[in-house]
C-alpha cells in the first residue's frame, strides 16, 4: 500500500505566527524540527497498520522544511519549489491513499491561524465548481481525479471542520484551538505526536476495511473563479489567454480536468506577483 503524506507548516504544533514559518528565520529553524517529528509520528501510524511505500511531500514555501536527516528512512521526500503537483507532487505515481498534516483554513475563516488561500497578499477567494475552497479542497480534488482518498487531516479546528465538511468520513486531529488568527491554545508537541501516531494507524485500517472517507469526485469539466486582492493583480492575471475578466478582481476560467485547473491557478498565482 503506497501512501502520500503531504504536508504543510501553519497547522503544525504550536505554530501562531508568520515568523515561526518563514524560512531562514530564528523560529523557523525551531519549528521546521516540530514539522519533521510530526510527519514522523504519522509514518509510524501508518507503518505499524500495514503501510509499505511511503513519499512525503514538503509543501511549504519553498519546500525544503522537513530535515531530511531526521526524517523517519522508511519515506522518501519530495523536496523544492515548482514540481508538476506542488503541495501533493507524487499523487500520479499510484498512491493509495493520503493525508494531509499541518494544513490551515481557507482564506478569510475566523479563529483560524494564518488562514489564507496559497497566497496571504494575492489570493481573497477560491471557488471550485461553485464552491469556495482553500488549499485542503484544491489538494484534495487532485487527489480524487487519482482517484486517490484522502484519509486524515491535521490542523487547528477550523481547517478540520473545513476538512469534515467538504470529505465525508475523514479522520481529523485537532493540534491547537485557534483562538484569532495569530492565537491559539496550544499543547505539548509530543502530546501531539502520539496522538497522531495513534490516528495515522485508526485512518489506514479504516481504509483497509472499506470504512474511510472517498476519493473526492468533481463533475467536469471544472469551473474555478478566483479573486485576487487587488485590481492590478487582475490587469496581470487577464493578459493569460483563455481566462475571464469578471470585475476588477475576479477571473474565471474553465478546464476539461481537475490537474489542468490546479496548473492553471498556479500560473494565475505567479502572474498575480
Amino acid at each position: 500500500m503506497k501512501l502520500l503524506i503531504a504536508v504543510d507548516m501553519e497547522g503544525i504544533s504550536g505554530v501562531v505566527t508568520w515568523n515561526q514559518v518563514t524560512p531562514d528565520s530564528t523560529e523557523w529553524q525551531r519549528f521546521r524540527r516540530i514539522m519533521t517529528q510530526e510527519v514522523n509520528a504519522a509514518i509510524r501510524g501508518a507503518c505499524d497498520a500495514g503501510v509499505d511505500e511511503i513519499i512525503v511531500t514538503d509543501g511549504h514555501w519553498r519546500g525544503d522544511n522537513i530535515i531530511i536527516e531526521d526524517l523517519d528512512k522508511r519515506a522518501k521526500l519530495n523536496c523544492g519549489g515548482t514540481s508538476p503537483f506542488s503541495m501533493i507532487q507524487g499523487v500520479d505515481q499510484g498512491v493509495d491513499i493520503a493525508f494531509f498534516i499541518g494544513y490551515h483554513a481557507m482564506m478569510g475563516t475566523p479563529n483560524a491561524i494564518l488562514d489564507h488561500t496559497w497566497s496571504s497578499t494575492r489570493i481573497t477567494r477560491v471557488k471550485l465548481n461553485g464552491l469556495a475552497v482553500g488549499e485542503t479542497g484544491l489538494n484534495a480534488a487532485v487527489c480524487g481525479h487519482f482517484n486517490v482518498p484522502v484519509i486524515l487531516l491535521t490542523g487547528d479546528q477550523s481547517v478540520t471542520q473545513e476538512a469534515q465538511a467538504l470529505i465525508p468520513g475523514i479522520q481529523t486531529v485537532l493540534i491547537k484551538k485557534a483562538t484569532g488568527r495569530f492565537s491559539a491554545e496550544c499543547v505539548s508537541p509530543i502530546e501531539n505526536w502520539i496522538t497522531i501516531e495513534k490516528a495515522a494507524k485508526q485512518a489506514v485500517i479504516a481504509f483497509k476495511n472499506g470504512n474511510s472517507s472517498k476519493p473526492i469526485n468533481n463533475a467536469t469539466p471544472i469551473d474555478m473563479e478566483i479573486e485576487l486582492q487587488a485590481s492590478e493583480m487582475a490587469d496581470k492575471v487577464a493578459l493569460i489567454p483563455g481566462l475571464k475578466r469578471i470585475d476588477g478582481l475576479k477571473i474565471q476560467f474553465t478546464c476539461d480536468t481537475m490537474p489542468e485547473a490546479y496548473l492553471t491557478f498556479r500560473s494565475i498565482v505567479q502572474m498575480a506577483g
